[in-house]
Order: structure tokens, then sequence, then C-alpha cells
């Protein structure tokens, strides 16, 4: 006790001179203080719609942004050993610090009742410009998740920048890049729902050197708006072979997101001003690139007019003295018409992690809930590290917390027992009794798109990078079992040299490091992928068998 007292009056020869404040109150000690009375008023209930909550999420390495390289991840062979435990760590550190943290982070925190409605994650896609962001934030803002405050002050700062029709994106992209450039680098996420439905937006970047953000974001999706700019010129940039009008379209199907909302926005531009001539010019030419890419375009592709800048057809439907000849639906109402099949809430629990932090005292990881049921208490694993963890809180924003979520769900998850560093994305939360397998050599089916020119063979050798769900890593070809018939699968050659643009083989791959997979047949969401080569999609593929050995491709 002694020793305690001597410590808190020990004297700071370093301390900077006293200096009295004058305009400080009057020191009264809390013995002589009145007690007070203990207030009858009610809290006040957090405004849940005054600020949409947009998280921005880089989809790929911190270090390289926009090279398409694999990231490094802390496997860690065997597990480490774990850290001695301290009896009663409040006697040994001081926690004040911590517990005031945890208290601001959870202050705002509502427990929220079992929402029946489905959840679906909707990725806009599209050429650089043609308003991606606009549109996500005009939806935020109609459905009364921006509030007029807000949105001033966006309308200011753009107006300050000369670019007074960048208020409406400046929701999503809130960092000062993105605002200065006009440009969507990372992944913006933020949240909004309708009577029927809860969403939640990513807001994909459309340029070409951001193509490994748009991956990470594709791999989490349910639906895909895919805009289109009608005003001349634009569309053509955007759909020509350079744009990234094809390659995003092609990207999500392949990381299979089945569903498009075509939205073809700036009809109010004068170039168009809603004429119905340059419309069919547009949903043609989509319709038969949309059929050739494998979308179902009778039940799963529809197209709408917009207005993003102007927000006309979101929300309230078009009027006749807008556009006549359009008698289809609102673009939110034709989100909550969709459908999305095979949850497999059944099948054991998967959760891609995309992302992770520490917050409150407590470590987070995010990710969709791809199969199973995820709830406070449970008892789950991180693989491929074999960490044992228990479920702490489960989010799907930075205000409300659920007991439980079930497929389809993003989510912010607590986990107890783990720490921040041995995470990352790729990583998979699983059920204890039955983890996802983790390979390093694996069988696939490979579709070669379009190889580089000057690498123009694909070959036993070839090495590129891996987009599977949300993990990136560098695999290289071992093997090449044999070529196959593109229409009827059949085999054409075994054991083949090489394959060139168009052909479709099945091959051994070897990752860099184990990699989280599933047969593509069991759980296609974690057995399809991408193949990229210098920042460009060379091939797609599905996992088509597990466990290859080494002494098999010899």
């Amino acid at each position: 006790k002694s020793q305690k007292r001597r410590s808190l009056f020990t004297m700071n020869p370093n301390a900077g001179e006293f200096q009295m404040t004058a305009s400080a109150s009057d020191f009264t000690p809390s013995w002589l203080q009145q007690p007070t009375q203990p207030s009858t008023q009610k809290p006040k209930a957090t405004d849940l719609s005054a600020k949409p909550s947009v998280k921005k999420t880089d989809e790929s390495s911190p270090k390289e942004k926009s090279a398409d390289k694999p990231i490094q991840k802390p496997i860690e062979k065997p597990a480490p050993s774990p850290k001695p435990k301290v009896e009663d760590e409040s006697k040994t550190m001081d926690m004040s610090g911590l517990e005031e943290e945890v208290a601001a982070v959870s202050e705002n925190i509502v427990e929220a009742e079992e929402d029946d409605r489905d959840h679906l994650s909707i990725i806009f896609i599209g050429h650089v410009d043609a308003g991606k962001s606009t549109i996500s934030g005009q939806i935020l803002f109609l459905t009364g998740h921006v509030d007029q405050q807000a949105m001033k002050k966006n309308e200011k700062e753009a107006k300050d920048r000369g670019r007074e029709s960048w208020a409406m994106a400046y929701i999503m992209d809130s960092n000062d890049e993105e605002k200065a450039k006009g440009k969507t680098v990372e992944v913006g996420r933020a949240h909004f729902e309708t009577k029927t439905k809860r969403y939640t937006i990513l807001d994909a970047p459309g340029h070409k050197n951001y193509v490994p953000n748009m991956i990470g974001a594709a791999a989490q999706a349910d639906v895909a708006m895919l805009v289109i700019s009608a005003r001349k010129g634009e569309f053509e940039t955007g759909f020509h072979r350079a744009g990234q009008t094809r390659e995003h379209t092609v990207l999500a199907k392949t990381l299979g997101v089945n569903h498009v909302i075509v939205v073809v926005n700036k009809m109010d531009d004068p170039t168009v001003e809603w004429d119905k001539g340059r419309w069919d010019e547009i949903v043609g030419q989509l319709t038969t690139f949309l059929k050739g890419s494998g979308y179902d375009v009778k039940n799963n592709v529809h197209f709408v007019p917009v207005s993003g800048l102007r927000g006309i057809n979101i929300i309230n439907p078009l009027t006749p003295d807008i556009c006549p000849w359009y008698q289809g639906g609102t673009l939110t109402s034709l989100l909550d018409d969709i459908k999305i099949l095979n949850r497999m809430p059944d099948y054991p629990l998967r959760i891609p992690l995309i992302d992770k932090m520490r917050e409150g005292g407590k470590t987070w990881g995010m990710g969709k809930v791809e199969t199973g049921i995820v709830s406070k208490g449970q008892p789950l694993i991180i693989i491929p590290n074999n960490i044992p963890v228990e479920v702490t809180n489960i989010m799907s924003d930075d205000v409300h917390s659920f007991r439980k979520a079930k497929p389809g769900e993003n989510i912010k998850i607590a986990l107890k027992g783990v720490d921040e560093d041995q995470l990352s994305r790729g990583f998979m939360i699983c059920d204890p009794k039955a983890p996802v397998p983790c390979q390093q050599r694996f069988e696939a089916q490979v579709v070669i798109l379009d190889l580089l020119p000057h690498k123009a063979l694909f070959s036993a050798g070839y090495s590129a990078v891996l987009h599977l769900h949300t993990a990136v890593e560098e695999v290289t070809c071992i093997v090449l079992l044999e070529s196959l018939d593109k229409k009827t699968g059949q085999s054409l050659k075994k054991k083949p040299d090489f394959v060139k643009n168009g052909g479709v083989v099945r091959c051994i791959l070897e990752a860099a490091q184990p990699v989280c997979l599933e047969l593509f047949s069991t759980v296609p969401q974690l057995g399809r992928f991408t193949l990229r080569d210098e920042g460009k999609t060379i091939a797609i593929g599905k996992v088509t068998a597990l466990g290859a050995k080494k002494k098999s491709t010899a």
C-alpha cells in the first residue's frame, strides 16, 4: 500500500510549467456535492437513418492496391503455442482506457430482433464514370439513409471542388483521393432496406487498375447492377473490347452472380433525352452479349432506364410526360422481385473473410455467410490456422446486433480467442465438426479465355494469380491431364502439351500456400475461380477434385 502511495505522488522532472485556468469552475469535493436527482426523461432513440454507414474496403493487397498480386497469408504450421494466461489482468494492468473504448463502441449498438426478410448483397459494376457511385448514393438518399444536413455538406464540398454533379457520389466515395479524382478506388459498403428485403451495397471501382477490388466484392454479391451510360460515345467506350463493361460482366458470372439488372443511366442527357431508339440499341447489343456470357436473359436479366443524377425511376416510377414508352418497374421494385434460391442453411458453416479489424477491445472479421447459420456463443474454428474461437457478437452494420445470421448475410463478427494479426483475407470461419477442406494441390477444369500475346500457350509451368471466393493466391499449373470439347465436355486428348485461347483443359494446379476451397459440385460459390496474369483475366475454372497427390502428376 505504501509503495502504491509513493508511486502516485512521485514528481515528474520533465513536466511542463503549471498554468492556472481562470475559466475553470469552482472545485467542490465529492463528499460536499449535492446528490443529483435521477432523470425522469427517457433517453432519445438513436436516429438510425440519419447517416449511412459507409465502409471502405480495399479488396486488394494492402501494399499493391492496383496490382493483381496474391496476398501473403500468415499461415501457421503448426498452430502457435497458446500464450500463458494471466489469472487476473486487472491487478497487473490499467484497464480504464480499454473500458472507455469498449463503452464508446457499445453505446450505439442496438440489439435487433430476428428479421425474416431476405438479405441481398448487390454489387455495382460497369465502366468508369457510368454513374455507379451516384446511383448508390441516390438509393441511400431516397430510402432515408442520408439526412439533408449531410447532403448539404456534400453539395458544398462538390461545389468547392468545381464538381457539383459529384455531390451524390460523395455519399459512397468518402475519402479525399476518391473525391479529388472522381473515381472509386476501394469498395464502398452501405446498407438500406425496403418493406420486403434488406440490402448491402457493394460499390466497386470501374477503372481497370482496380479490377482485383471488384473481384473481391463480386465474390460476396448475389445481384449485379450493371450500370451503363446512355450518353453518346460513353456506352461505346465502355462496351468496347478494352472497356470494363465486358470484363466486369464476365467476372461477375464467373464468380456466381447469376442475376443482373442492367441500369441504363444518363437517359436524361441532352444527347439522349429518353430516346427509345437509343434504348433499343443498347438493350439489343447487351442482350446478345449477356446471352453469350452464359446469363439466363429471359429469367435473370432485367433492363431499367434511370437518371442517377436526378433520381428518376429509382424508387418513384417514371411518368408518361418524361418517358411514355417504358412500362416496367423501378430499380428498387425490380430488386424486391428477385428471389435467390439454394442458400444452403443446412450445410456446415462457411464464412470466407474479406477484412479484419480491432475495435472496442475485440477482434472482428468481415465476410458473407455462404452456408450454414452462425449464432452468438457458438464455438467455431479458423482455417487454415486451426484456431478455435467463440462468437461474441454479430452485426450487420455499425449499429444493429443480431443473435444469429443466415446464409446470404454480409456480417461483421466478433471473435474471442484470436488476434487480428492471425486473420487474413481468404481464411474461412467454419464449423469445427466439419471444417472446410484446405488444399495446396487440386484438380480443376479450366476454360482459357484470352492469354497474353507473349504467353500464348497454357501449359505445365504456367503461373497466374488465382481468385477464389475472397482468397488471392499465386498458382502454377503442374500438369495438363486432358483437353475437353467445349460443347460436349468429351475428352479430346490425354496429357496435351498445351492449350490455346478458347480451349478447355482438365489440369492440376498448385498454390503457393494452402487455400480453403470446396468442390464446385458441392458448394459452387466456394469452388469457382478466375485466373489473372499481369492485370488481365486469362481463364476461368472450377474445382473438380481435391487431394491431388504429387506422384499422380509424374
